[in-house]
């Protein structure tokens, strides 16, 4: 009886050992497939999809293969927040139609994304499959990448400029949209926007490939813009509509555009050679602005680990344009 007992045991261990290593083996090659080098478009299109309709466009949103803790429609739910936040800075949604595949992953978090353009635009996001709602409410990635659709593809050189508009566009985009505070996203600039100044050696935002100079460089590249193209127009426009102008003009990740034409279309939409003036100054060579100034001008202060306003400053009311919901 016992004898006969612990064969079955064993059996049937060997049998949920066997079913464990072929549904491990499955979602290695399922996730193989799907998180490639590329975007896997033939893949994508044989999965089913649920669409979106946003402002301008349609979202098709796949799954690959694997199990979520959260449900579909709380996925979805993560994605029109995100593109509504995109929407509101733009105007509509930078693309008629977007591939959106989200691939489950070990873990409880977002682990970054892809965008791409080459057969139409598409993002990729590996989703921890144990992610929670407050992850998704929370996150700052799906914005990223969306913001990534409205700008023409560039040579490699100038991703500067790609992650920069990501960086600093995401968080401006979700406190327009209501879902970030304005004191949150100035803490995280003062906090971390000098990782993007010169360092030894460096040899402009064209030529310096580092990390800090490629996403935070880019970030105050654009805070730059912005402030000089406000100040040149009594604060009637900023970046934002400079990039409307890239957009309208036919300008999305699946163009591909030189630098100096989506320089030179932002220019002509605000009226003024902000961007093409900045580049000229700051592509070749190093340029490291007075943030420390630049705070203080635009009425940021730090108090602890708080931030205080001050209103009176001369740069407060740029400060507060920048982050006002744009009028309809």
């Amino acid at each position: 009886m016992k004898v006969a007992s612990a064969f079955r045991w064993t059996a049937a261990a060997a049998i949920i050992t066997a079913m464990l290593a072929s549904a491990v083996s499955f979602r290695a090659d399922a996730q193989s497939e799907y998180m490639r080098d590329r975007m896997p478009y033939d893949a994508f299109d044989r999965l089913p999809k649920t669409d979106i309709e946003v402002p301008g466009g349609i979202i098709h949103v796949a799954l690959a293969p694997g199990d979520f803790m959260l449900s579909r429609e709380k996925l979805l739910d993560w994605i029109r927040m995100s593109a509504r936040a995109v929407t509101t800075y733009y105007g509509r949604f930078p693309v008629n139609s977007l591939r959106l595949l989200l691939v489950p992953v070990d873990g409880g978090r977002i682990r970054g994304g892809t965008t791409w353009g080459y057969r139409g635009a598409a993002i990729r996001i590996p989703l921890g499959r144990d992610s929670t709602e407050d992850i998704l409410r929370r996150d700052w990635v799906m914005v990223h990448e969306m913001v990534h659709t409205a700008l023409p593809d560039m040579p490699d050189r100038y991703a500067w400029l790609s992650e920069g508009l990501a960086v600093y566009i995401e968080p401006v985009a979700r406190v327009q949209a209501g879902d970030l505070s304005a004191r949150e996203i100035w803490q995280a600039m003062m906090r971390d926007m000098p990782k993007g100044l010169p360092q030894a050696g460096d040899q402009g935002l064209d030529n310096t490939g580092t990390w800090g100079r490629k996403y935070w460089g880019g970030a105050m590249f654009c805070l730059l813009a912005d402030i000089e193209i406000r100040k040149a127009s009594d604060n009637r426009l900023g970046l934002q509509d400079a990039m409307r102008g890239v957009l309208a003009a036919g300008g999305n990740h699946e163009q591909g555009w030189p630098i100096e034409r989506i320089l030179a279309t932002a220019d002509k939409a605000v009226g003024v050679d902000v961007l093409t003036r900045l580049h000229n100054e700051m592509g070749s060579k190093p340029v490291t602005p007075d943030l420390a100034s630049l705070w203080r001008d635009l009425g940021l202060k730090r108090v602890g680990e708080d931030l205080e306003f001050d209103d009176t400053a001369p740069l407060a009311t740029i400060r507060k344009a920048i982050t006002a919901p744009p009028v309809r």
